[in-house]
């Protein structure tokens, strides 16, 4: 069996559902009833097969909502693996930085290019890295301070998902003077980041190496779920940008979050509506359940 959830930012009209059942009725997916997960917010409609058309059929409808099409088993995850920056909080941490040295916007173009995919990260993260060369170490803890909000329902997300037993890593391919406090703020388990090389108080313009890329964040979704022995479908990764791509599609479900159209096209599901509460409901998860101080 399968299920797809319907995920509302403001109100989850009984139209709209009646409409994806329709449409799922429509692409051959035998639905069933819906189901609330939260009264008006939330629901799941069960089906019988073929996710993929499901996939294509509620999207095709275009509706303001969110939603998430998946198989019933493994719905539960034990291993939550997450992108930092534009996902766990708003900014991009080293455009930040970049703004203390005048030079926000031509390092954020950089970003915004990498993150669709249309930069090598690596080249692209020490060339930005490079212009930031001489910067006093004490920025590093003013732009944390003065820029970096998380982003709405990671607390939530994060300790709900821990109070069920799931582990919780933030992979960044930004750095460790913003992820590490940043993922105690939020509560994961473990973070893991590039870090800056600094000398004599100030930044040398380098990141030691090897870096945090792409393919580590896979790495690192990997060796949790096998060190933890944990089945890769019982895992969850969410991001934004192209880096994030191989993680997304490693894991078991692979959620891009307000994410740049590459990460969109290789992620199981969308948040585009919602916050990150959104995914506790795709994992079927009432508010009633969640730890929300």
């Amino acid at each position: 069996m399968f299920v797809a959830t319907l995920i509302a930012g403001d109100q989850l009209r009984h139209e709209d559902i009646a409409l994806v059942r329709d449409a799922l009725a429509g692409a051959g997916c035998g639905p069933e009833q819906r189901h609330w997960i939260d009264e008006d917010i939330a629901a799941d409609i069960p089906f019988a097969s073929d996710p993929a058309a499901a996939r294509a059929a509620i999207a095709a409808l275009g509706l303001p909502l969110d939603h998430v099409v998946q198989a019933t088993a493994h719905r539960e995850k034990r291993l939550l693996i997450a992108d930092m920056d534009s996902t766990m909080i708003t900014v991009e941490c080293i455009d930040e930085l970049a703004d203390y040295a005048g030079l926000k916007a031509e390092v954020a173009d950089v970003t915004e290019r990498a993150m669709r995919g249309e930069l090598d990260f690596a080249a692209a993260l020490k060339g930005r890295v490079a212009l930031l060369e001489g910067m006093e170490e004490g920025v590093l803890d003013l732009c944390r301070t003065e820029r970096v909000r998380l982003t709405p329902g990671a607390r939530t997300l994060v300790r709900t998902l821990r109070a069920r037993g799931c582990h919780t890593v933030l992979v960044s391919g930004g750095f460790t003077h913003f992820a590490n406090p940043v993922a105690i703020q939020i509560g994961f388990n473990d973070a893991v980041a590039n870090v800056l090389n600094i000398a004599d108080g100030k930044l040398t313009g380098t990141v030691r190496q090897p870096i945090v890329d792409a393919e580590r964040k896979r790495t690192e979704l990997i060796a949790h779920a096998g060190t933890m022995h944990i089945d890769i479908l019982d895992t969850v990764a969410i991001g934004d940008g192209a880096n994030d791509i191989p993680m997304i599609a490693a894991a078991g479900l692979g959620i891009a979050y307000h994410a740049k159209e590459k990460a969109r096209a290789a992620a199981d599901a969308a948040i585009d509506h919602g916050d990150l509460t959104a995914v506790l409901y795709a994992l079927g998860i009432p508010r009633g359940d969640w730890i929300t101080d």
